[in-house]
Formats: structure tokens, sequence, C-alpha cells
């Protein structure tokens, strides 16, 4: 059997990087120790978002000054926003004094200004074109918050909590490290963990060398983003920043450099001996290599005659006009501007009067920059909440689009139940998400795509393990056409294995996802639709880190079971199959 799938990419770049190796001198000689804790900040000017200079001598009154690093894109840094403008005020009657620095050559004054005012911050933010203010504190990160006593020396460097890091949230901070530095100071005691660790994103400093080399970015870097990350960063899509000129991609160059070589970017958490998957986004070591070496040589631009063609991108839906749209409510969600929010589930009747053979289907999140992902499950008949088949909008999916002849089918009187998992970026946002749908006629449907679930509802997580193994099997009862696999956990998932076992009892591995990551969604689809032997056993093993070792563990004092909200646990293999449609009546496997 010959079947052609269309292919999916995913690619999506999601921001924050753990700081390791600096390019440029300035960045090397600002993050040397004695421009930290103990250092004098002598006086500095700059001018705010509204033109006005302002000194750190005009705070001088302030028994103390914390200086906050900040940038308007990052979206650790959105998240913090809110809690520095609370801590701002909350500290204010006892002499304490803020002052926000964007040090990012990225972000217009404009920009700045935007973001001031929408987060209603109660303190002046100041740019700082060059970064020269930054190179003389030694800052790295957004966010990133100094500390400075009477006489302006540093006695606090880091983050603002602990509260959010590198793809994970926790239910509330454990330790207010900003807080605790302030009460100890103001108490005239010494601060007693004076450095901490700063999760966020690069300060997108000016590259100091002079621009040189053959590696520029209108001939080599403008055609590897184009092809692995634009799709996401342009303007209008979730990313939190575009890649598509050459003045933003230069102040995240370091950022780029980073997550690249860590193999965070693009997102693909399948294990690197499988090079079967069509929608692999991964960069090749060449491309890193002149990624290296373009941002080693200052990030030249080169001649921008050389640039390729402008990506092209679907304005409105990335599928056909559809045949009918069906939204998630009436009304818009409020999303708050920071916590954890539960799933919001939403169960539309589209009102279907007969089976509906679903040809193109699209789910759009209304407020992307808040929505982490969306899941429209197809509900038949007497079934449960997650039925199948199933579209979702999530980072970097792309829309279902089906060869013809192919087609999903949804039983006549089938609900839309929406899934709705919202991440909060700092201020308060509105969502009502919504599904478009292109039917194909009946009578041109010659393959069915079906979806199914290998998975395990039992759940019993004990409290403190580290490695705990859950599996669970599907028999297949015909031939089928495997097309591909989602693996689905929450934040204590840290492993995921799919395995067919044949007829004969041997295993063959489908697909090894050794450090699963909850802020991935992804599909994994084979080059070529994949036989699965009657008799054959799809065998799913997962493995949940419950301990305090796992950064996003909610509470690793729990014992965890099955439930649909993040801090509780889910465990399905997700798949996808196709089949020659011969029986109306078949549902599948």
């Amino acid at each position: 059997m010959n079947v052609a799938i269309r292919r999916w990419a995913v690619r999506w770049v999601w921001l924050i990087a753990v700081l390791s190796l600096f390019a440029t001198q300035s960045l090397a000689a600002a993050t040397s120790d004695e421009a930290r804790i103990g250092r004098k900040i002598e006086n500095f000017t700059l001018d705010d978002f509204r033109g006005a200079e302002r000194s750190l001598d005009d705070l001088s009154d302030a028994k103390l000054v914390v200086v906050a690093f900040m940038g308007t894109e990052c979206p650790l840094a959105n998240l913090y926003t809110p809690k520095l403008a609370e801590i701002a005020k909350e500290y204010e009657s006892k002499g304490v004094a803020f002052v926000g620095i964007n040090s990012n050559q990225q972000d217009s004054i404009t920009e700045v200004a935007s973001h001031a005012t929408r987060h209603k911050l109660p303190f002046n933010v100041l740019k700082d074109p060059g970064n020269e203010v930054a190179d003389r504190f030694g800052a790295v990160r957004t966010p990133e918050v100094f500390v400075l006593d009477g006489d302006r020396v540093v006695r606090y460097w880091g983050r603002v909590d602990d509260h959010f890091g590198i793809g994970y949230q926790k239910q509330e901070a454990t330790r207010e490290d900003l807080k605790v530095a302030l009460d100890e100071l103001l108490a005239g005691k010494s601060v007693s963990v004076a450095k901490t660790d700063a999760p966020g994103c690069f300060i997108g400093r000016v590259q100091r060398p002079d621009p040189s080399g053959d590696v520029t970015y209108s001939n080599q870097i403008a055609r590897i983003l184009k092809d692995r990350c634009v799709e996401c960063h342009h303007e209008g899509q979730i990313a939190p920043f575009t890649l598509t000129e050459y003045d933003d991609v230069v102040g995240w160059a370091e950022m780029i450099r980073e997550v690249v070589h860590e193999r965070r970017m693009p997102p693909w958490l399948a294990a690197e001996h499988h090079d079967e998957f069509q929608n692999n986004p991964s960069m090749s070591q060449e491309e890193i290599a002149l990624i290296d070496e373009w941002v080693d040589n200052g990030c030249p631009e080169g001649d921008p005659a050389n640039l390729p063609e402008p990506a092209a991108y679907a304005k409105g839906w990335g599928i056909s006009k559809p045949d009918e749209v069906f939204y998630m409510s009436d009304e818009p969600y409020t999303i708050p501007g920071d916590g954890v929010v539960e799933y919001q589930y939403y169960t539309v009747d589209p009102g279907w009067k007969e089976d509906k053979w679903i040809q193109q289907a699209e789910v759009k999140a209304g407020n992307a920059a808040v929505t982490h992902h969306v899941i429209v499950f197809v509900q038949g008949p007497g079934e449960g909440r997650f039925g199948a088949p199933q579209m979702a909008f999530a980072p970097g999916m792309t829309p279902r689009r089906f060869e013809p002849g192919m087609a999903m089918r949804a039983r006549a009187g089938s609900k839309l139940v929406f899934q709705c998992h919202y991440t909060p970026n700092g201020t308060e946002q509105q969502d009502r998400s919504y599904v478009g749908f292109v039917y194909a006629d009946p009578k041109d449907v010659t393959h069915e795509i079906l979806g199914g679930a290998c998975g395990q509802m039992a759940l019993n997580i004990p409290p403190n393990d580290p490695n705990h193994k859950v599996e669970a099997g599907k028999l297949f009862l015909k031939d089928s056409y495997l097309l591909g696999m989602n693996p689905h956990m929450h934040l204590r998932g840290k492993s995921f294995r799919y395995e067919l076992e044949l007829p004969d009892g041997t295993r063959e591995l489908l697909l090894d996802v050794p450090r699963y990551d909850f802020n991935w969604q992804l599909w994994y689809l084979f080059d070529e639709p994949k036989l699965v032997p009657k008799g054959s056993r799809m065998v799913c093993t997962a493995y949940f880190d419950n301990s305090a070792d796992n950064p996003a563990n909610p509470d690793p004092s729990q014992t965890v079971n099955w439930g649909e909200q993040t801090w509780d646990e889910m465990m399905f293999g997700f798949y996808s199959t196709v089949k020659e449609r011969t029986d109306l009546d078949d549902k599948g496997d």
C-alpha cells in the first residue's frame, strides 16, 4: 500500500536559555566576578522612555536601590514584570527605590514605552543604548536584578525568586530571593545568599568586533532561519518575537547560538538515532557551525541583495476557506496575568445530522500570546470526552490537511470538545479559540484517517519517586498502516517509548523520547506509512519523575493519580493510522 502523506513541519523557537559561552570580548569582561557582588556602581545617566534624563544620583535619598534589567519580549521577563511592580510598591515606604533598564538593541524606545505602560510599572524604565550600563553591572540576562546599598555597592545579584524557570512554573515561589535580600539589608544584616542564578534571555548586546567574514546574515543565516525558525517567528504567530529582519535577529544572536547548541531549538525530542521522521526540524552540524562563525565574526549583515525570497504565509487560514467554523464559547475566557490556570473545557454541538468527512482542519488560538495549546476532540455518540479524531493548536503545529481521497470521519451526532491550556504572560488577557473544517465529498473518500491511544489511566505515582514506570499495550486486530505518534504526559513526565511487538514476539522501536517536555506537544510522522501486521501489539512505556529534582514538579510529597489538570498526570501514546475505506461501519483498531 503506497499512501502519500502531507509533510508537516514542527518548528518553534521558545526562548529561554542557560548562560554558557559568550562570543564578544566586552561580554566576557562583563561576566567577571569583580563586576558584580561588592562592586561600587558610579553614577550613570540614561533617558527614560519619555526622553527625560534620569540618573542614579536622582535616587540619593533611597536607602537601597534595585536595578532590574528588563526586556519586552522575553517570556520570563514578562512573567516577572508584575512581580517587580508589586515588590516596588511594597518596599517604597521602606526607602527602597526601583529602576528598570532595557539594554536590548532589538527593543525600540516605542516598545519599551508600550511595555512599561501596559504593565503599569510604578518605576522608571531607562534605555541603555550600546549596553554600557549593562556592561558596568555585568548584567547578562533578563530578568536580572541588582541590589545596591546606601553607598551604591552591589550586595545582591540574581533572580527575583524561584517561581518561574526554564520550561516550568511552580505553584508559588519557595524562596523570594530579592525580598529576602532587601529585608536583610534593611535590618542591617549581610545578605545571606548574595548571588543566585537568574534564568532568562540573553541581553541583546551590540556586537563589538568589526563584522567580517564570508558568512553573513543575507547569504546564509537568513536561509537557515527561514527553513528552521521563521514559520513560527513571524508577525502574528505564537513565537514572542520575529526573526524576519536583520535588526531583530542580531539582538538574539547569542541566544540563538546557545539554544541550537543545546539541541533545545528547534524543538525535537526524539533520540538522535531516529532519522525516519518527515517533520524533523533539527539543524544540521553544518548549519550550527555557520551560526557559530557568524556570531564569532560580529554578525555581519552582508549585502541585502543576497537575501532569500521571504517565506509566504497564509493570512487568516492555513487551509482552504472553511465550510464551517466553530468557536469554543459565545464569550471569551479571561486569563489572569499570573498564576496557574486549570485546563478549560468547552463542549460544542456542531449540529451534525450526518457523518462528516474532514479533509482539512485548523485549530486557531484567539490569543496565541497566552495559549499553550488547544486540542479539539470529536466526541462520538456514547464516547468519552477524549474521542477521535482530534485536531490541535500547539507551538509549531500546522493544520491538518490530507491528500485527495483521504479524510477523517466525524459521526453524526458527534460533539466537539475544546481542551484549552493557558499560560499567563504577565498581563490579563482574553481568548476565544476556534476550529475550521473543510469537508470532503463522501464519494471521493478512498482512505480514512483514524486516531487511537495506547494509554493507562490507573496511575498511582508514589511521592518522591524519581523514576516511576508505567506501561500500556494496544493490540491491532488487523493489518494497519501507522502514520505517526504523539506522546502525552504532564509536568512529571520524564521519558516515553513506543515499541511494536510483532506476532513472532520480536520488538521493534518506533519512537524513543528520552527527555520528555510537556511544553512541546509534538507529533512524530513517518516518512512513509508503516505496516503494523495483524496481531501486533503496540507497547508504550513511560517514566515519571515525582521527585524534588524535577523543577516542574508541583509537589513531590504527593501521590499522583490520573487527572485532567497539569498537576495531575496522564499517560497516553496517541497515534494515527490510515486504512482503505472498505467498510463505513468499521471503527478501526
